[in-house]
Formats: structure tokens, C-alpha cells, sequence
């Protein structure tokens, strides 16, 4: 695993989710601040997720509501790690 890619993926991820109002309580939220909607995708080198995928994958690692961008992708990146993403 690449920490300086996790380390890219979760700046491109703060830029976007340090854009909510938080507290947030559903991850429909966080649609309006998404660039794409739902359609958005996170890249770091050669590394791709789409938003889709949090709801899917990496459902399991999340758990509403978030008071903070941080707590958000704090449990993001730790699902992307322990489902293999930087593998």
C-alpha cells in the first residue's frame, strides 16, 4: 500500500466533504457539495472510487450521523484500507 496515495485520495476527499454542512445524518446529504452528484469519482495515482461505492462497498464502515468532514473520512479511509483498496 501506498501511504502517499491514501494521503492524495483523503486531500481530494477533504476538498470536497470539508464543503458540507455538518452535522450530517444520511449520506444523501452530501450530495449537493459532490462536483459530479453521484456520478463522482475520487482519484490518487492510479487509484479510482466512486462516491457510489461508499454506499456499496463501504457501507459497513460508516456510521451516521457525522458531526465533522474529518470523523467522515476518517471512517471512509478506514474501510478503503481494509477492504484493500491500496493494494
Amino acid at each position: 500500500m501506498s501511504e502517499a496515495t491514501a494521503s492524495k485520495l483523503r486531500k481530494e476527499l477533504e476538498k470536497v466533504f470539508n464543503e458540507a454542512d455538518y452535522p450530517i445524518s444520511e449520506p444523501m446529504e452530501l450530495i449537493p457539495v459532490l462536483p459530479d452528484g453521484a456520478g463522482t469519482t475520487f482519484e490518487a495515482d492510479n487509484v479510482r472510487v466512486g462516491v457510489m461505492d461508499f454506499g456499496s462497498e463501504y457501507a459497513d464502515y460508516q456510521d451516521y450521523p457525522y458531526e465533522s468532514a474529518d470523523a467522515l473520512i476518517d471512517d471512509l479511509m478506514t474501510g478503503f484500507h481494509e477492504e484493500g483498496l491500496f493494494d
